[in-house]
């Protein structure tokens, strides 16, 4: 008893039946595939996805013990192609002398490269190993083709407040494996202040719950209270994984909030990721993007806003700039909305990259010599100053093979209004021209 009691509470605590599991009732209710699939012991190669905290590891140990399966662990972040041919011995050698399967399990085994991971293809299509891979990032992106096709994904969500709770109010009662001996008190409010600042992940919780008893019993006391508590959940962090898969998640709500028009949503979404420390200059770079993606010339005031924003974040530095950035997010929300630009742009990139190298027409080339003269270099070019409201009807600036084409198409809103009604006259100047 004293050993486990000197391994983390988290660890202690850890499930050891399916009863006793928590969350992921989306693939855990009976009629599941998975849940069928553990409780009458058949095995496949499967890859765990979710957030940290969520149970990958121990869902993977359960799937062991209710299959009489060995239960084989490696760590991506500490092994390699070595690691994985002893473990692979191993298991051929568990298979011929005592006739059982063997689950192979890799925590992180996005970290893995390519040819590390090509490396428990042969096993697994022989029988030798079941694999069951745990990862944080979106395994379409993180793994390959191959060890996905030979294994089913199943996502993982964070856990919910109650199931915390749940977690919580189970360590502090369990006398054996828990914290029950101790006595601890702690209200429903800290509790659920606990669950919060836990964000999903069950490990995480518990090991604040343990920090928080550590830190009374140095007082002499049983009680985690307000103070207490404060002090434990002061350093807290939201999940963020910069640069991982919520990282890409959050920045896509924040982008797609100010283009649905909701400045309460994109306000919270930008604050998030200020909270959980992304960098300031990315966010400034993506909000001046979304002045001309979004918003464009129906208020071409956004993007001089959005680069004032980003300055002044420059120059006060954090926490005084972040409010620059909140209010050009704000701005973008509210402005009325047009991806003309953007669809032009993307057209005419198009053309530029597809139509190869179309001259210049003569007419609206330089003559800075007398032989570019003398072979009518912008001879019959149309000073267009010159001509009635400064337009000269009917001339043309594409390549021949280019006339006629419209890339840009303002929208019906903001000062686009405007812009379509004159090149909408234009148009007509050049037809009666």
């Amino acid at each position: 008893m004293f050993d486990d009691l000197t391994k983390p509470l988290a660890d202690r605590m850890r499930p050891k039946s399916l009863d006793d599991y928590v969350g992921q009732q989306h693939i855990l209710m009976p009629g599941k595939p998975l849940y069928e699939s553990i409780l009458s012991g058949r095995l496949h190669s499967m890859i765990f996805w979710g957030p940290p905290g969520t149970g990958k590891t121990t869902l993977a140990r359960l799937i062991a013990q209710h299959s009489d399966a060995e239960f084989m662990p490696i760590s991506a972040v500490l092994s390699g192609v070595k690691e994985i041919r002893a473990a692979v011995a191993d298991a051929k050698k568990i298979q011929q002398e005592q006739l059982r399967q063997t689950i192979l399990f890799v925590d992180e085994v996005h970290r893995f490269n390519k040819s590390q991971q090509d490396a428990f293809l042969p096993h697994v299509e022989d029988g030798t190993v079941y694999f069951v891979g745990a990862t944080t990032e979106n395994p379409s992106f993180a793994l390959n083709n191959a060890l996905l096709s030979r294994a089913r994904v199943y996502v993982l969500n964070a856990l919910t407040s109650d199931d915390l709770l749940g977690v919580l109010n189970k360590a502090l009662a369990d006398s054996n494996k828990g914290l029950g001996s101790l006595n601890i008190e702690m209200s429903d409010d800290i509790k659920l202040q606990f669950a919060k600042a836990a964000d999903g992940d069950a490990r995480r919780l518990l090991n604040l719950l343990e920090i928080a008893v550590e830190l009374a019993a140095a007082k002499n006391s049983t009680v985690i209270n307000e103070s207490c508590a404060l002090e434990v959940l002061s350093g807290g962090v939201r999940r963020f994984d910069n640069q991982g898969e919520e990282f890409y998640n959050q920045i896509s709500a924040l982008h797609k909030s100010v283009r649905g028009s909701s400045p309460d949503a994109a306000l919270y979404w930008l604050c998030r990721m200020m909270d959980a420390g992304c960098d300031l200059a990315y966010l400034a770079r993506r909000i001046v993007r979304m002045a001309s993606e979004d918003i464009g010339n129906a208020d071409p005031r956004a993007l001089q806003i959005t680069i004032n924003a980003w300055e002044a974040q420059e120059r006060l530095g954090s926490p005084e700039g972040q409010l620059s950035l909140a209010q050009a997010v704000v701005y973008l929300a509210c402005a009325p909305k047009s991806n003309a630009v953007y669809k032009a742009y993307n057209a005419a990139m198009l053309d530029a990259k597809q139509s190869g190298s179309l001259s210049v027409p003569v007419h609206l080339r330089n003559a800075p010599t007398q032989l570019m003269k003398s072979l009518d270099y912008g001879k019959a070019y149309r000073y267009a100053h010159d001509e009635p409201d400064a337009y000269a009807a009917g001339e043309t600036y594409f390549p021949e093979q280019l006339i006629g084409t419209r890339y840009y198409q303002p929208v019906d809103r903001g000062l686009e209004i405007k812009i379509k009604e004159k090149l909408k006259h234009l148009q007509e100047l050049d037809k009666q021209s």
